[in-house]
């Protein structure tokens, strides 16, 4: 009733036309309608799911087109499978069909270019007509993938910050926007930690060489960031970002296997536990390797059991990721900074790894020194501020770094 009623009385006081405000209580039929089969089977599965949270999506389209066309900017509402945001049946997590490309240009054809079209975000549909959910930046992916289609100049995506920062505002007081990013840096960032856009948000726009546009709806009138394809950055270290209450599993063999075998045995009872590794530094008979917190601790003991035959496991807890995202062609450069940053503060580093996406390194320490470390390095690579005499970079008079403070 309370959602009902909130909707109800968004129509009534902006005087919204009978005809939406029945589009509005058809669909609210049909959610209690849903609620209520769900009560009596005592089962919520996750097509029905699916549908369930759809709802307020669609409810909110057909408002936002109401309002628009009330102040005089035309506009209408479209359900995200009418201009064909099409999916396969992974209800929760459905991937778009390769056919959507054509099917969103062939639906945009035939929509007024003079007419906004205000489209449902995170829902597709799938080839049996049933309505599906994008998962995790499934808003971003149906904005990203209509852009692409459409070949747009700029894709635009509003958060709550002002774009990429250099670093988490909450743990650093001086983070920066960074005005323009790579994909691949932007989806490191999200990778480890950063809130802004998830990686497969942007594979429409990369794919289709679209820029990404990062802006935030409480600040409006700020730059932001754009994601897009670039060449290497003007700028030693882009952002800096971390991933806290990680475990650091270390991995020796016991027995003189090669690395094929060795290497080869431990990823297949990785993959038969399901569990996945954030980040991971090998040689031919030792593997030291990181897992999220969001890791189930049975799988996790279950693998240490596995390998127990044939190689020592230790398990850490408390450790973090620091990660730099750099150009790791320049990486001597950074690690000189860093190394001595991390040594006058006493921070041990228990394991380095490089990015194969060449740009990140990434650092293993204990959760107690993570602000420290990160606060320290933010001083000398984006305030001026460094501890430790930095070293000369040769290519900072080519150009300014892209930093907005």
């Amino acid at each position: 009733d309370a959602i009902r009623t909130l909707h109800i009385n968004t129509c009534e006081v902006f005087g919204y036309p009978n005809s939406t405000r029945d589009e509005i209580e058809s669909l609210l039929d049909e959610c209690e309608s849903l609620l209520n089969g769900i009560k009596l089977i005592q089962e919520l599965s996750p097509k029905s799911l699916d549908q369930l949270v759809s709802y307020g999506e669609r409810c909110s389209v057909r408002i936002m087109a109401a309002r628009l066309n009330q102040i005089g900017v035309p506009a209408q509402a479209f359900d995200a499978w009418d201009v064909g945001i099409l999916t396969n049946s992974n209800f929760g997590d459905a991937k778009l069909l390769p056919s959507h490309e054509s099917a969103i240009q062939n639906a945009f054809s035939r929509i007024d270019p003079d007419v906004v079209a205000v489209v449902t975000g995170f829902i597709g549909q799938d080839p049996n007509g049933k309505i599906t959910t994008l998962g995790r930046g499934g808003s971003d992916l149906t904005a990203t993938a209509i852009g692409a289609a459409c070949g747009l100049d700029e894709i635009q995506v509003w958060k709550d910050v002002d774009g990429i920062l250099s670093s988490d505002p909450r743990m650093v007081p001086n983070a920066v926007p960074v005005r323009l990013v790579s994909y691949d840096e932007a989806s490191e960032l999200a990778y480890f930690g950063a809130q802004v856009l998830h990686p497969i948000a942007m594979q429409p726009a990369r794919k289709a060489n679209v820029p990404v546009r990062v802006k935030n709806s409480y600040n409006p009138s700020a730059i932001g960031t754009v994601i897009s394809q670039m060449d290497k950055p003007d700028r030693l270290v882009t952002a800096i970002t971390c991933k806290r209450g990680v475990k650091l599993m270390d991995i020796q063999s016991t027995q003189m296997l090669g690395a094929y075998g060795f290497l080869a045995t431990v990823f297949g009872d990785f993959e038969k536990h399901r569990l996945s590794v954030d980040v991971l530094a090998s040689s031919e008979v030792s593997v030291s390797l990181t897992l999220d917190k969001k890791q189930d601790m049975k799988q996790i003991n279950a693998v240490c059991e596995e390998l127990s035959p044939y190689a020592d496991v230790t398990l850490k807890d408390n450790k973090a990721i620091l990660t730099l995202i750099t150009d790791v062609e320049r990486s001597s450069d950074v690690l000189a900074t860093v190394f001595r940053v991390f040594s006058s503060q006493g921070i041990r580093v228990e394991m380095m790894s490089q990015g194969a996406s060449k740009v990140n390194i990434s650092f293993v320490l204990d959760d107690k020194c993570l602000e420290d470390a990160v606060l320290n390095l933010h001083k000398c690579f984006f305030e001026n501020q460094c501890i430790v005499e930095p070293i000369q970079d040769p290519e900072d008079n080519a150009s300014p770094p892209l930093i907005e403070a």
